[in-house]
């Protein structure tokens, strides 16, 4: 398929794409903006920065892994416009870049639909000097433009699994012409660089993974451990659960308590145990669960309404068994206050989520079988001792319980996951130098 197949499918597609668009923003809430002259490349006044540097997060992830590579472009002096396509990912941006936002530094846009003429508008009304598209979103038009306005593009901190190979080659040279046209692009790992010139890119180079370059706020690292300090109890998190995985995790958790009512022990006097969706949208349907469950539970969103003080959260959450974690922007303070976590999306095959995190603030994690988005790292850390994989939600929560009975074995990997974190960064002062050639 070449471009001018591609484009006329899309356009053919156009109307069930826009209603699917349209019934996932219903579905998820929040202001995506579906049928806005923006998601079309019309926009109007004038543009709000003078050659900026682009960068463009898909979602919630993309921002996440970005937001290191972000900041060092913001305190170099570069004005900066950050592109999303998933709500999520926009109100990441929002909380994590506010003041730059503020002071007209940075300003987040929807990347527009993958038709020439939006594509075109897009780069004639910003005209950045420089596309920067975060771990693997290729759209051939979009590429097309900026080829046309002679904006070099990067693809960086690329991740290529087989699978999206295969997907790439079925497509054709579409695709093939769109790798190719990046004028350097950064990979994970090397097998992700040999896969990405499989695909058609050139000038590939290996710089490693943004997420090690992870800096985590402090305050909220320091109220963590303040929670646990002031808890009677050891914290277990189960992070970045997917759909359908709330529910396998709340069934293990109620088979571990009867399980030790059994053995004549009261499993939530001793483990408190802390439940975070990766998606708001599902915080609600979490709660439900929990509640059907027959599990006592506290809601992080209304400790934070009700007080501030850790010491006080922690007797408001005397009486829990679970607390579920529907909040944004606090993933360092969970992990902070836990001894343990098993970080899901990777036990129905979803891919993975980022277990970066809680290796750099030395909690050892738990991974189920499903990893390809990060298996290269999960394979690393496995190794280093850092982390260890289970094959399904009872596994790793029998582990994780198992590991708590284990101190020195706790540290260990703690240690273990510092170290390996502190190993592998420097992917985003790689990848700047880079930037700073290509201007």
């Amino acid at each position: 398929m070449n471009r001018f197949a591609y484009t006329l499918l899309i356009r053919l597609l156009t109307p069930g794409l826009l209603a699917w668009m349209a019934w996932r923003a219903r579905r998820s809430g929040g202001a995506w903006g579906v049928f806005s002259g923006e998601r079309f490349g019309r926009y109007s006044g004038s543009s709000p920065l003078q050659k900026p540097v682009w960068v463009h997060a898909v979602s919630l992830g993309e921002t996440r892994a970005a937001q290191p590579f972000i900041r060092a472009l913001l305190d170099q002096g570069d004005q900066v416009l950050l592109t999303h396509m998933t709500v999520t990912g926009l109100a990441e941006g929002a909380r994590a870049f506010a003041d730059d936002i503020a002071r007209g530094q940075l300003v987040q846009q929807w990347l527009p639909y993958d038709f020439p003429g939006s594509t075109r508008r897009f780069m004639a009304y910003y005209q950045p000097k420089v596309g920067v598209l975060i771990e693997r979103e290729v759209w051939p038009n979009v590429l097309a433009a900026a080829r046309q306005a002679a904006v070099p593009m990067m693809l960086v901190s690329a991740r290529f699994s087989d699978h999206a190979l295969r997907q790439s080659l079925r497509i054709g040279s579409v695709m093939r012409q769109a790798y190719a046209s990046f004028s350097v692009v950064y990979a994970q790992t090397l097998q992700d660089a040999q896969r990405l010139e499989q695909a058609g890119a050139q000038a590939v180079r290996v710089s490693g993974n943004f997420k090690f370059d992870v800096s985590l706020s402090q305050k909220c690292i320091q109220a963590g451990r303040q929670f646990a300090a002031a808890l009677p109890r050891k914290m277990l998190t189960i992070a970045s659960t997917r759909e359908g995985e709330d529910a396998l995790f709340i069934q293990a958790i109620s088979r571990q308590i009867k399980r030790a009512q059994v053995q004549g022990r009261d499993l939530s006097q001793e483990v408190l145990f802390c439940l975070i969706p990766r998606h708001p949208q599902r915080f609600d349907e979490a709660a439900g669960l929990l509640q059907q469950a027959g599990l006592a539970f506290e809601r992080r969103s209304l400790l934070h309404q009700q007080v501030e003080s850790s010491e006080v959260a922690a007797r408001l959450c005397a009486d829990a068994t679970v607390l579920l974690g529907d909040t944004l922007g606090e993933m360092p303070r969970y992990y902070a206050a836990s001894q343990v976590a098993i970080v899901a999306g990777s036990f129905l095959p979803f891919g993975g989520q980022n277990f970066i995190e809680a290796c750099a603030v030395g909690v050892p994690v738990v991974v189920g079988p499903h990893t390809r988005n990060f298996e290269q790292a999960v394979v690393d850390a496995i190794d280093e001792g850092a982390a260890i994989r289970c094959a399904d939600a009872d596994a790793a929560l029998q582990m994780a319980l198992q590991l708590l009975d284990e101190p020195q074995r706790l540290s260990r990997m703690a240690k273990a996951g510092e170290h390996w974190v502190q190993k592998h960064a420097g992917a985003v002062a790689r990848v700047v130098s880079s930037l700073a050639r290509l201007r």
